[in-house]
């Protein structure tokens, strides 16, 4: 008997669910490079090289266990361009049995997987992804009956369940469940302490496929010139271990703090390897508990990156697949502004959009503040197509699957759920961006200008971003003071602001 187990760009992981109970005589696992998957998006260079040179490292790390790997590359010549017919392909080769698989962590490839049955004569078994915390019967028993899912009462019962941070008697360590009030320290001056993350110098299989990548991906957005990208379960450790070591202890200070020319500040840089199955997350997070049990890290560290972990991680996988396929063309707000250019080159005025666009483009990666409140914050008070939107973030970061990336950005960042993943919108003016970073300091806008044409975009759009859609958010009682303060304003200064964010979108378009 012989089982073909496709295995996926983001299931790099030895723990797989698939492989369960599967014996190396009689086993074949399937692996594939395929043009559907590289191209249904303009995904940025670094990320398509990231998933391609980790998967061929995989695979050898699963031949050296003692695995049989039928791996196709993107540039065999009789590749059908898709995961079906590469199924198909190596149904012809090996004359399966059967054939097992994990179930895929996006929609649209589960849609796929689900015509396999029909379209082969073999029988398919599709099992759960067993490394994650909170399972889809789970995460749906919990929201059953709620008017609002709120991810921190999501996030107790995950700390219930894996035991993480709890003490003697089941009561959350230090008797708090959260300590986000003492994370939101601004940046401090003293880039010289700034740890940075480890870099990988690329080894013959990553520097191939990056050469593949120059040449088959030149029209998709990004740089490879940075490429330092762990490739291997063995240094993605190393990366995490180098975390622990070096950064996590100030991770919870500075979480939300940005710095000109500094991208990665006291971040892990470590969902790439969590979302294509390097690094599992429990155990990521059993390390981080250990070394506050240990003395080596603070309470509020260590909490508030358990909480992004098996929190928010898991929350968000849950909100995808409850809500399903069709949750990505919300747009409860309604805005249909086209995504600016500058969203690609970096080419603005303002600083702070510069920065964090500017090394998405170099790196594949922004830290979650840069993403919510600098790109993700001025879409959202410009009135720019949320599926545009979901669509760059999609595109430009290493960690972004659809699974994680389409609830971040469409429904916390953009609002177009309505407001089911976040109680208000995540819309501020500059003042936010200048109490926690140095960006500002650095922009040909005035921070403190309200209006004219010095005044900080941020500034503008945000009054007249509530102002189009009091409508809809004039009842949120999270924004009843803001609203209250808008109504007393003068009729000429809601005018100004009026005329210098239409002044200002007009500019975008132009």
């Amino acid at each position: 008997m012989t089982i073909l187990i496709p295995i996926l760009g983001d299931q790099l992981s030895g723990n797989l669910s698939a492989l369960n109970g599967a014996d190396r005589d009689d086993t074949v696992i399937l692996m594939m490079e395929v043009d559907a998957e590289t191209t249904y998006v303009r995904h940025h260079k670094a990320k398509i090289a990231f998933i391609l040179s980790a998967m061929r490292h995989h695979a050898e790390a699963l031949r050296a266990a003692g695995w049989t790997v039928d791996y196709v590359k993107l540039d065999d010549p009789d590749n059908s361009g898709s995961f079906t017919g590469e199924v198909a392909r190596a149904i012809e080769r090996h004359a399966p049995d059967r054939i097992v698989a994990t179930r895929p962590g996006e929609w649209r490839v589960l849609a796929a997987m689900q015509e396999w049955p029909d379209r082969f004569d073999v029988p398919v078994e599709l099992r759960e992804d067993s490394r994650f915390v909170c399972t889809h019967a789970e995460f749906d028993a919990w929201a059953e009956g709620r008017k609002q899912l709120r991810m921190e009462f999501f996030y107790r019962e995950m700390r219930r369940k894996t035991g993480l941070l709890l003490d003697g008697n089941g009561k959350p360590e230090g008797g708090e469940w959260n300590y986000d009030s003492e994370n939101r320290k601004p940046p401090p001056n003293e880039p010289l302490l700034i740890p940075q993350p480890k870099r990988f110098a690329p080894d013959a299989i990553t520097q191939q496929v990056l050469d593949l990548v120059a040449g088959r991906f030149r029209n998709h957005p990004g740089s490879l010139d940075h490429f330092v990208f762990a490739t291997t379960r063995d240094d993605a450790l190393a990366q995490q271990t180098h975390f622990i070591q070096h950064a996590l202890a100030r991770f919870g200070d500075y979480q939300d703090a940005m710095l000109t020319g500094q991208p990665f500040l006291w971040h892990s840089i470590l969902s790439p390897y969590l979302n294509c199955g390097l690094l599992d997350p429990l155990a990521l997070c059993q390390a981080v508990e250990e070394a506050y049990r240990n003395g080596k890290v603070p309470l509020n560290a260590t909490e508030g990156f358990i909480r992004q972990i098996i929190g928010w991680r898991e929350y968000v996988r849950g909100i995808y697949w409850r809500e399903g396929p069709d949750y990505a063309q919300r747009n409860a707000l309604n805005a249909t502004r086209p995504l600016p250019g500058f969203y690609y080159d970096g080419q603005t005025d303002m600083h702070c959009m510069r920065q964090a666009i500017g090394q998405t483009m170099d790196h594949a990666y922004a830290h979650h503040i840069q993403r919510l409140m600098i790109t993700g914050n001025f879409a959202l008070v410009a009135g720019i197509d949320p599926h545009a939107v979901h669509q760059w973030y999609l595109e430009v970061y290493a960690d972004a699957y659809e699974w994680v990336e389409l609830p971040n950005t469409l429904g916390m960042s953009q609002f177009a759920d309505g407001g089911l993943l976040a109680s208000k919108p995540y819309a501020s003016s500059g003042n936010y961006i200048n109490t926690m970073s140095d960006y500002c300091s650095h922009c040909r806008y005035d921070v403190k200008a309200k209006t004219g044409a010095k005044a900080c975009p941020f500034n503008l759009l945000y009054w007249d971003f509530l102002d189009r859609n009091e409508d809809v958010l004039g009842k949120n009682q999270r924004l009843s003071m803001v609203y209250r303060n808008w109504a007393k304003r003068a009729d000429k200064d809601k005018q100004a602001i009026r005329a210098d964010a239409k002044r200002f979108l007009d500019s975008l378009t132009r």
